[in-house]
């Protein structure tokens, strides 16, 4: 039975057009290790095959053939290596797809499903290597229109319509993403239990991806940040290789990937289990502009709208702590709040941690609907030596996010099992306990 969702696609399509879906190739690492496969999103979510060097056709108007894999052959002498294939009869049986050939054959057959349309669906500049063979295809193609030949004038990228499809998430979509950000909670409670001033970053690193992996996800969904003292204030900091200090804050950004779907949590605690007080000013301020932002969602509210309200929130921390002086309106119009909170409140979460999906539609920033899912993640960042700033300052950096799926009503907030107020960090903390890994 073909996907659901690339029936889907197939019904939005234009007319006289046809698709070719292309799955992400395998890097190599070094001498003769590849790096490990993560399969390409797009593919993946219209086919559901975890293949390298496989390309799927979709051919509505064809007669019989409306979706076409191709895939790897079944050799034994190279399963040995690598382990079992899908090959040609496993695409039709297990995949349903209508016809299936070896991947060698690409050349020779795909022509025949492009000839006689004159659109193609394909993301072209997005691998290189393969763009080459399709424009050469294209190429033959066009020699032989003397001889009566219909071939695609126009390439269309798929995006248009496979972007929109996978910004708002079907219910087997949310499923997932529940499974990725309950593992990514428990990752995170993990590293708070064990953390202890003098370990490492990679130390808790390690605690979090094993607890990821413990509990069923296939890997990180992207590589984890852990930083203490001054790099938490770098904020995609994820060389790992610091000692945690008595005294430092550290900032955990992970989150875990369940069938190719990645929670996205970032917590800050204090190292020694407790908050000093500007710390804990500090947070609090982070926390009282998360709060908010995360009270805006619901359907039909702008989605720079939540990052507005943060940026409102943030400033009027700024402004109690010290940090800033003057009217909040002015500090905001001249951006003056970005010397400690530079980037914007959150993004689109799904396949990809920073997932496809338009932020603006026409001139217009887009606003929420059912279905779809983002995270809302404010931060203060004060490194050491920032101009104005007292030494008790230093150091701190403060992000807190969470995942939410808008709902009819309102939101669900996907992460909540990791605890971010202060009083529920600390408690946890006194839980310490030695991970064996």
């Amino acid at each position: 039975m073909k996907p659901a969702r690339l029936l889907e696609f197939m019904n939005r399509m234009e007319p006289d057009s046809v698709a070719v879906f292309v799955s992400a190739p395998e890097i190599r690492r070094n001498g003769d290790t590849d790096f490990e496969f993560r399969q390409d999103a797009d593919f993946y979510f219209l086919t559901r095959l975890n293949e390298p060097e496989s390309v799927a056709v979709l051919a509505p108007s064809h007669p019989e053939h409306k979706y076409i894999l191709f895939t790897r052959p079944r050799k034994r002498e190279e399963e040995i290596w690598t382990g079992l294939r899908t090959g040609v009869e496993g695409a039709v049986k297990d995949y349903g797809a209508d016809a299936a050939f070896e991947i060698g054959r690409l050349e020779e057959e795909l022509p025949k499903y492009l000839q006689g349309h004159t659109k193609l669906y394909y993301r072209l500049g997005h691998l290189e290597a393969f763009d080459h063979r399709v424009i050469s295809m294209l190429n033959r193609m066009k020699a032989q229109i003397r001889g009566g030949a219909e071939w695609p004038t126009a390439i269309l990228d798929p995006g248009t319509v496979l972007h929109e499809m996978r910004l708002r998430k079907s219910e087997e979509d949310i499923a997932n993403l529940r499974t990725a950000t309950r593992i990514s909670a428990e990752g995170h409670v993990a590293a708070m239990k064990a953390c202890r001033p003098g370990m490492y970053e990679y130390e808790l690193e390690a605690i979090v991806e094993y607890v990821f992996r413990r509990n069923g996800a296939q890997s990180p969904g992207y590589p984890s940040i852990v930083g203490s003292g001054f790099n938490t204030t770098i904020l995609h900091y994820n060389t790992n290789q610091g000692q945690t200090r008595d005294g430092d804050l550290v900032l955990i950004d992970a989150g875990a990937e369940y069938n190719l779907f990645s929670g996205d949590i970032t917590r800050t605690f204090p190292a020694n289990g407790r908050f000093s007080r500007t710390q804990q000013a500090v947070y609090e301020a982070v926390l009282a502009a998360q709060k908010e932002a995360i009270a805006m969602v619901r359907p039909g509210v702008s989605f720079m709208a939540v990052h507005e309200r943060a940026v409102e929130v943030v400033t009027d921390g700024l402004l109690e702590l010290g940090l800033l002086a003057g009217d909040r309106h002015e500090i905001i119009q001249q951006g003056n709040y970005r010397r400690f909170f530079m980037h914007r409140t959150g993004h689109w979460l799904g396949m990809d941690v920073h997932d496809v999906g338009r932020y603006r539609v026409g001139d217009e920033w887009r606003t929420l609907e059912p279905g779809m899912v983002f995270t809302v993640e404010p931060g203060i960042y004060i490194a050491e030596g920032t101009e104005g700033v007292g030494e008790e300052f230093f150091n701190i950096g403060v992000r807190i996010e969470d995942d939410l799926l808008v709902t009819a009503d309102g939101y669900e907030v996907l992460t909540a099992g990791a605890p971010k107020e202060v009083r529920d960090i600390e408690a946890t903390m006194k839980e310490r306990v030695q991970v064996a890994v």
